[in-house]
């Protein structure tokens, strides 16, 4: 009887590798709620959705993923403390997250010391310049956004500009790599403010502004609720110079806090994710970027964000360096995130390398522009 069971047991060990049955352990350290919950919401919303998916078609090579996901509030201690319970205690492969460039950073070093790669969902150019061996990131980043900006201010025949920039990580980051880039573009900033996250009012630094005479067009780097306080302000001052705001903002959320009338005709940096039905049928994104928002409109009843879209390239770049590793040990997830190439995703088409852990270039960004409460090409 012992030895039926014996080779019962053989037999089934055989058939069914202990590896097959495991699910491969994923983590995720997000500021689903605090100051950055507008990020951080449909991010979360977005990776719960498409793991459910993945696993409801099988897998990856029948092993389904477990999620474990934690909400850091926009808080980079809990961040770093999450993304440390994420590897020793959860034993995830590999993290998706850091909302905010200041959970980045600080989830950073804790990947790095592990050796486990992480796929970072904001903005600032530091997060993968220099490059880290087992950092990556999804957003265009603030330089390419001060770029994209920049040059779309000189087909206007814009030299002279203001700049009213966040203090927060992303802010300031933006804010440095706008004034490095600004005279490749043959343009200067004549004039200065900042304003705090916690700041309710910007009419003074605004005021300032306006006194300038000189003053050609309006900058503001930033994110979070400060950049709607600024348009809401700039708005009931009056002010009519040409206004650009960050891919920080790219959202309708945006919209939504700074209103309407008041968002008219601000443009920025964005993701085609935000203009998914205006896009050319020829277009390479379209078919991704429809196909995400049709599900997430359905699954949650709220328009898609730029955000969201983040975390789902995040999904995506994961999910085929899973497929191509053929081993689901981190250092072998961080070789095939490196070699991603020709990856369409909602942002722009990924194609990675060891000099470039972003893998887009400056034509993945769209021009938008705010008309009538909602999101137009600028041609």
């Amino acid at each position: 009887m012992r030895k039926t069971l014996i080779k019962a047991a053989l037999a089934f060990s055989v058939a069914f590798p202990a590896a097959a049955l495991a699910d491969i352990k994923i983590g995720a350290t997000i500021s689903e709620t605090g100051p950055a919950s507008f990020l951080g919401d449909p991010e979360a919303k977005t990776l719960k959705m498409l793991v459910d998916q993945l696993n409801a078609s099988g897998g990856i090579k029948g092993e389904k993923i477990k999620l474990f996901l934690y909400d850091d509030g926009g808080d980079p201690n809990k961040a770093r403390t999450f993304a440390t319970r994420l590897i020793e205690d959860d034993g995830v492969v590999a993290i998706i997250g850091g909302t905010t460039t200041g959970t980045s950073m600080s989830v950073i070093p804790v990947a790095e010391e592990a050796k486990v790669p992480f796929i970072s969902l904001a903005g600032a150019i530091e997060i993968i310049d220099p490059v880290r061996p087992n950092t990556f990131k999804t957003p265009h980043t603030d330089k390419m956004a001060c770029e994209k900006i920049f040059d779309d201010m000189k087909k206007r025949g814009f030299t002279k500009i203001a700049m009213i920039s966040g203090t927060d990580g992303f802010g300031a980051s933006m804010r440095t790599q706008c004034l490095a880039v600004a005279p490749t573009y043959g343009i200067t900033v004549v004039a200065e403010e900042t304003y705090g996250p916690r700041d309710a009012d910007m009419t003074p630094q605004l005021t300032n502004i306006r006194g300038k005479s000189d003053v050609q067009a309006l900058l503001n780097p930033g994110f979070g609720q400060g950049p709607a306080i600024v348009t809401r302000n700039y708005a009931q001052l009056g002010i009519t110079l040409p206004f650009y705001q960050s891919h920080g903002v790219a959202s309708n959320s945006f919209i939504e806090l700074a209103g309407a009338k008041a968002a008219e005709g601000i443009r920025l940096p964005g993701t085609a994710l935000l203009v998914g039905d205006l896009l050319p049928e020829n277009d390479a994104q379209r078919p991704v970027v429809m196909a995400y928002k049709t599900a997430y409109e359905k699954a949650f009843n709220t328009p898609v964000s730029t955000f969201g879209g983040y975390a789902h390239d995040a999904f995506a770049i994961l999910v085929d360096a899973l497929k191509r590793a053929g081993s689901t040990k981190p250092a072998a997830i961080r070789d095939a995130i490196e070699k991603t190439s020709g990856l369409v995703g909602t942002t722009g088409t990924v194609t990675m390398s060891a000099k470039d852990h972003l893998g887009l270039d400056l034509g993945s960004f769209r021009m938008l522009e705010i008309r009538n409460g909602g999101w137009a090409l600028v041609k």
